[in-house]
């Protein structure tokens, strides 16, 4: 039997059977090959140990040797022994089956031996496809002795089909057990991953992370090289410059391995990855990736809040709201300059009319003081916005007295300052958050009634009272209401909470006024510190003069009202931007 059909149809491994069957070669005169296939899984190791021992009726010499007897004692010859030991048999990727299917395509085989059908695999519906289908269009006969199945005698296939149906219900009961047993282990706030860099397992509790004392000061280190305006490669080019060992580096060396060939040269890309554990502020932080099966080995990033996340397990080596800030920093990445150098407030300038950034410009032809910045909605040309234009020494003067004067209000009036920003945000929000908690419990309640009316509806349908048409726009429509309700109780309780959480913002904004006592110059680090964003307003010249205001967000208490300067900060000059011809 030669048949013409291609079968593409193969999963979960890519097929290498789908080459005609017609071109194989003319081996009818030559001896065939027997197969005699062996398979041992990592799980099927732990699974079968007993006592410390693994169990040998499944062991690959257990295979070889009993399959080789049965081979010999039924006459089969030309044996060859392929091995596929420590990989899974839930998909077809190994070595050893698929170096056994090119030699099944090109004609060789005669016969294909496993011990059992779950050594040959665990997926039901591709086992099935090359017992039932491709063996016999290739002239291949199939038996697993132990399951009493011989693809020469049809009387096996229906037991064939059930032994595949139990084989790959035995992976998928054994991955939820592993996965009951992990999601137990996560949330009892056990680390489920090893330490990063910067920390290792506590000799005396391995479930507990300790400083690294080599690694955590570095770890630090680049998270204040963020915090002052650097990027990861620029970050990477620094500790190269200044010989710091890569991770891989430190763990040779203190391994006694052979050193990497470029101890000292970290890529961008480690140092983002350091940028983003979150487990750096001293917390437990699991669940951070999932499969959508157990036979797929790709792993998802989990959303937030399907994380398990659980606070002060291991000593802290960034706080809180600095691993925050960097992470806002991160997210605003500062665009690409023509310039060669970047400005000075990028990604934290904001157009008030528009919403858009502002961008940095440089004019060569002119001092570096011409430096500035200007509504990017102006300078696309798209005619919706004007230009904002702001020079950068000029914001840099307003920006560092307004910083100057918050810190001398604070340092002369801390109880005044905590009492009247408390009032002024309580006068406004507390019967905002009352109103909003409200509505969260009477959304709920909603949520409750609909899926009692969904399932009364159904009811109805099943006993003929209500038609199919007005049935399903009926529940498509109760079931839009529940979805946007899901979405205004999210929304909500996370403003509400973060309204909650003001106080902690609040004591983090003054000591970092009694960090920096005296600012007489702005640096990256100071700017990246203290303030969120910066809205530049257009410049008002109806004066005469030309005068620009701004309003500075800064970070966790947003604007500041300081009594002796009521109004944002403005700049008032007599000159303009310069004319040209």
């Amino acid at each position: 039997m030669t048949p013409t059909q291609n079968y593409d149809i193969i999963s979960p491994c890519t097929p290498i059977l789908s080459a005609d069957p017609n071109a194989k070669e003319d081996v009818m005169d030559q001896q065939k090959i027997t197969i005699i296939y062996c398979r041992l899984s990592v799980e099927d190791i732990k699974e079968n140990s007993k006592g410390g021992k693994a169990d040998e009726s499944n062991s690959i010499q257990n295979q070889r040797e009993f399959l080789t007897r049965y081979a010999k004692e039924h006459g089969y010859t030309n044996l060859k022994i392929l091995v596929d030991d420590g990989y899974t048999g839930t998909n077809f990727n190994r070595p050893g089956v698929q170096e056994g299917f090119e030699l099944v395509k090109q004609g060789l085989v005669g016969c294909w031996l496993v011990k059992d059908l779950s050594r040959f695999g665990r997926d039901y519906l591709t086992v099935g496809q090359y017992t039932d289908i491709i063996f016999p269009s290739y002239d291949v006969r199939f038996i697993a002795v132990n399951d009493g199945v011989d693809s020469e005698r049809g009387d096996s296939e229906g037991m064939a089909a059930i032994r595949n149906l139990f084989n790959e219900w035995y992976p998928r009961d054994t991955s939820k057990k592993v996965r009951v047993s992990l999601h137990q282990r996560g949330t009892s706030g056990k680390h489920m991953g090893k330490p990063p860099y910067g920390y290792r397992c506590d000799p005396a509790d391995k479930d507990h992370w300790i400083l690294d004392e080599d690694a955590a000061p570095i770890v630090k280190y680049i998270f204040d090289l963020t915090v002052s305006g650097k990027g990861p490669d620029a970050i990477a080019r620094i500790l190269e410059d200044q010989k710091v060992l890569t991770t891989k580096a430190l763990y040779a060396q203190r391994k006694g391995k052979p050193m990497p060939e470029r101890p000292y040269h970290w890529a961008g890309q480690s140092v983002a990855g350091i940028l983003e554990r979150m487990e750096y502020t001293g917390c437990t932080c699991n669940f951070k990736t999932y499969s959508k099966s157990y036979k797929l080995k790709q792993r998802i990033p989990n959303s937030p809040e399907d994380m398990f996340i659980l606070p002060d397990t291991q000593d802290a080596i960034v706080s809180q709201a600095q691993w925050d800030r960097v992470q806002e920093l991160r997210k605003n990445k500062r665009r690409p300059a023509k310039a060669e150098r970047q400005g000075f407030f990028s990604v934290l300038l904001f157009c008030p009319d528009c919403g858009n950034k502002l961008h940095f410009a440089t004019c060569k032809s002119f001092e570096g003081k011409q430096d500035h910045y200007v509504c990017s909605s102006y300078k696309s040309g798209r005619g919706i916005c004007s230009a904002h234009y702001i020079r950068e020494d000029v914001l840099r003067e307003m920006v560092l007295e307004r910083i100057r004067a918050v810190n001398e209000y604070i340092r002369n009036d801390v109880e005044g300052f905590q009492e009247e920003w408390l009032h002024c945000r309580r006068a406004d929000q507390e019967q905002s958050i009352r109103d909003d908690k409200k509505r969260v419990e009477q959304a709920k309640k909603r949520l409750a009634d609909l899926d009692i009316i969904i399932s009364r509806l159904y009811e109805d349908f099943v006993l003929g009272n209500l038609n199919q048409e007005r049935y399903r726009k009926m529940s498509a429509d109760y079931e839009a209401e529940q979805e946007r309700l899901k979405l205004e109780i999210e929304v909500t309780e996370e403003w509400v909470e973060q309204q909650n959480e003001m106080n902690d913002g609040l004591d983090a904004f003054i000591a970092l006024t009694k960090k920096y006592v005296d600012v007489t110059e702005l640096t990256p680090t100071i700017v990246n510190e203290y303030i969120k964003k910066i809205e530049v307003f257009a410049p008002d010249k109806s004066s005469g003069k030309r005068r620009q205001k701004i309003k500075i967000y800064f970070n966790f208490v947003d604007e500041v009202d300081i009594p002796v300067f009521s109004e944002p900060s403005i700049a008032e000059s007599t000159y303009g931007r310069r004319k040209t011809a």
